[in-house]
């Protein structure tokens, strides 16, 4: 793995939350931490569009969903299901609130730490769905705010160059599910469903 893994700007996630989670394959999401440095392809992600989503958070302002408003780049980090974290980053211009969940990552550092995180040696089981990637990447609640443009928890240039991307409805949501919003590397063993 290259050493020097430089951080996405805050421009790239200043964008429509729908074209930054297309453009987020083949990147890395990495998290430097006292067990070592953490990192994994990004291979499977959904993108939510705010006030105009009825899957969104946001879709009404509340306490927990005023973060999708904040400066992009910004993590959401919220607790589901009662026994998971979920990871996103928020997306489009500071004032329009918009985020993209990450779904699943491809191992690429730190595996001996993720498998120990995670109780399982299968590589494929790792990071595939946004509870294993949470817990596989050592992010809880803590980094609710974090700012995913630098170090020790962010974004980092991948090569999303060589992906084939495939598209569908969101997973996991009743409401608005067929918007085709979840972006996922085709062929990768790594995403949640296919």
């Amino acid at each position: 793995m290259n050493a020097d893994l430089r951080p996405l700007p805050r421009a790239f996630f200043a964008r429509n939350s729908v074209d930054v989670a297309r453009d987020l394959l083949g990147h890395f999401l990495v998290h430097e931490t006292r067990q070592g440095r953490l990192v994994g392809r990004i291979v499977e992600v959904e993108a939510y569009r705010g006030p105009r989503d009825p899957a969104s958070h946001a879709y009404r302002l509340t306490p927990r969903s005023r973060i999708m408003w904040s400066q992009p780049g910004t993590a959401y980090v919220y607790f589901t299901y009662g026994n998971h974290y979920c990871l996103n980053v928020v997306c489009e211009p500071e004032g329009t609130a918009g985020a993209v969940l990450f779904r699943a990552l491809q191992p690429v550092e730190g595996r001996d730490v993720m498998r120990r995180a995670r109780g399982v040696d299968a590589p494929h089981l790792l990071a595939s769905g946004p509870g294993r990637l949470t817990q596989a990447m050592a992010v809880g609640p803590e980094h609710n705010g974090a700012d995913l443009t630098r170090p020790p928890l962010y974004v980092a240039y991948g090569d999303p160059a060589g992906v084939r991307i495939k598209r569908s409805g969101r997973i996991g949501i009743t409401a608005a599910a067929g918007r085709p919003w979840r972006f996922y590397a085709d062929r990768s063993p790594f995403v949640s469903r296919r």
